[in-house]
């Protein structure tokens, strides 16, 4: 095995627990097509973002622009956030979190709790998603001050690089046995970092982008959506990380298939994120009409834990009125019959 691909017995850091993340088979055909889920809930804050907020990090200090005593600046809407809470506080730097309440509240909470400085771009309570707002608030508190770096993570080359190991993860585990990669599209970081080292290792690889309804990345017409850290939503640059030299298709996922596609799935057992489900669905609409012997890998970028007051609360679904039983009940038949196949 690659040793760069084991865990110390005994590590020193929380960093050091980073990646190395298992593979789950949800479901496979009668044909012998399965759909294995990459479950990067089992990183540290329970989310492949702490993955790259450690190399832009690292690159940073390489660069020298990151020094003892500094500060990290960066527009979050949760997840990202809480890897550089992370990492900053077990490098000894000030974090400050840019915010908008459309971010979940156990996110905000759990990054206070590391010691992260919250900035709100507004403050009168609405759920709307304010990309572009906090990118421009977090570029200018970082500006002019010395040692305090904004990551920029929609246009950090370092983003993507963070997830090179995910690639040699799955090529490790698979082999060349991997046909379709699909992954949520938000920064890019994710989905084309992973794709960009995979297709070196294995040439062939498909790739799927999967964006929420409403974002623009893949088109419009652009409104809001509920998806939380993922999607580009109107106002807001598509990040440079989005290469779409490495995704083969895009497509788009509405927030009642990926939020009864999440609820569907932990009655299997397993609890994801309201995005990883959005991707869940399209993998699984995919699944019964592929060749045989076809392996999809879906990255699960983060757990379901975050989502109890959101995603899993029937009155905060219904208010939005996000509830689809009847879809559901078909994503469960779905999920069964596939699970025995």
């Amino acid at each position: 095995m690659n040793e760069a691909l084991m865990r110390p017995a005994v590590v020193s850091r929380i960093s050091d627990l980073i990646g190395r993340t298992p593979l789950f088979e949800l479901c496979r055909t009668d044909n012998g097509s399965r759909l294995l889920l990459k479950l990067e809930m089992y990183n540290p804050t329970g989310t492949a973002k702490i993955r790259m907020a450690r190399q832009m990090v690292l690159d940073a200090e390489a660069r020298g622009e990151l020094r003892p005593g500094g500060r990290i600046i960066e527009s979050t809407s949760g997840n990202t956030g809480l890897g550089l809470a992370v990492v900053a506080a077990e490098r000894g730097y000030a974090f400050t979190a840019v915010v908008d309440h459309h971010a979940c509240s156990d996110k905000l909470r759990a990054m206070k709790a590391l010691g992260t400085e919250l900035v709100y771009v507004a403050d009168d309570g609405t759920e709307e998603l304010a990309t572009a707002a906090r990118e421009e608030l977090a570029e200018e508190m970082a500006r002019g001050r010395d040692n305090t770096v904004f990551t920029e993570q929609h246009n950090n080359p370092s983003n993507g690089v963070g997830y090179h190991p995910v690639a040699h993860e799955l090529h490790q585990a698979l082999g060349g046995r991997i046909d379709v990669l699909i992954g949520a599209v938000g920064t890019g970081g994710s989905l084309c970092g992973t794709a960009s080292e995979l297709r070196r290792l294995v040439p062939g690889v498909r790739t799927v982008g999967v964006e929420p309804k409403g974002s623009i990345a893949f088109g419009g017409p652009a409104h809001d959506y509920y998806q939380s850290g993922t999607g580009t939503p109107e106002g807001a640059e598509i990040g440079a990380l989005v290469d779409f030299d490495l995704i083969d298709e895009g497509v788009k996922v509405g927030d009642v298939e990926a939020f009864a596609t999440a609820r569907a799935v932990a009655r299997t057992g397993l609890l994801i994120g309201g995005s990883a489900g959005g991707v869940v669905h399209e993998a699984l609409s995919r699944l019964p009409s592929l060749p045989p012997g076809t392996t999809i890998v879906a990255l699960v970028n983060d757990g379901g834990e975050k989502y109890m007051d959101t995603v899993f609360d029937d009155a905060w679904m219904n208010a939005r009125n996000l509830t689809d039983p009847a879809l559901e009940r078909e994503i469960d038949e779905a999920l069964t019959k596939l699970r025995k196949g």
